[in-house]
């Protein structure tokens, strides 16, 4: 089981989803996030390239984008936006 934590910057991003979506979207987000304590490659994850070991998987209209450290059995959250907003700059 991997440990999972957030950055700064995925905060501000989740704590904004609270106040603008509804309470079932941001239950999703949450719950995909937890999920990813146990299957950090769920279905669905794409890998994104130039970024190592740095995935994104969509919840809906969202995406969760996250990095893997399997050395650290870690997986940090990056960046949880729209998926409309640009979601590689983080």
């Amino acid at each position: 089981m991997y440990d999972i934590k957030t950055t700064p910057f995925a905060e501000r991003n989740i704590e904004k989803l609270k106040k603008r979506t509804s309470i079932e979207d941001f239950e999703r987000i949450r719950s995909a996030i937890r999920n990813l304590a146990q299957e950090p490659q769920p279905q669905g994850a794409i890998k994104l390239k130039k970024r190592e070991n740095t995935y994104r998987i969509r919840i809906g209209k969202f995406r969760i984008i996250y990095q893997i450290r399997d050395k650290e059995m870690l997986v940090l959250v990056v960046k949880v936006a729209r998926r409309t907003e640009s979601t590689y700059d983080f």
